[in-house]
């Protein structure tokens, strides 16, 4: 995954798919923030636990409920949602394939491996 500040532009179906058991593939990790694409197969339980950066969602496909909190919002592609650091929050009632970009700001604290 690079670690540059040069110009970059990422396809989320294009190069390298999520290991085998993974959900979460980072594809950008620079000073200030990463982002990689969280994908959970319909009807999945969605393990998510409270994480210490900020972040923001946009989802490319799928459908699904997003709680965060004690709000929870129906998301579909185009969904757009931010969610504050330590605040316990993941997608419920998956019913189509959902595949999200997540960006962390500062950068995810936690290994890459671990689920977003």
């Amino acid at each position: 995954m690079p670690n540059d500040r040069r110009f970059q532009v990422f396809e989320p179906d294009d190069g390298e798919r999520e290991p085998a058991g993974e959900r979460y593939l980072e594809f950008l990790r620079v000073p200030d923030m990463s982002a990689g694409v969280y994908r959970l197969a319909a009807d999945e339980h969605d393990p998510q636990q409270p994480h210490a950066e900020d972040e923001l969602y946009v989802v490319l496909a799928g459908r699904a409920t997003m709680v965060a909190g004690d709000e929870r919002r129906p998301v579909g592609p185009g969904s757009v949602a931010y969610v504050p650091a330590e605040v316990p929050h993941r997608f419920t009632d998956i019913t189509d394939d959902l595949r999200v970009v997540v960006v962390f700001a500062p950068p995810e604290s936690r290994p890459t491996s671990a689920s977003s």
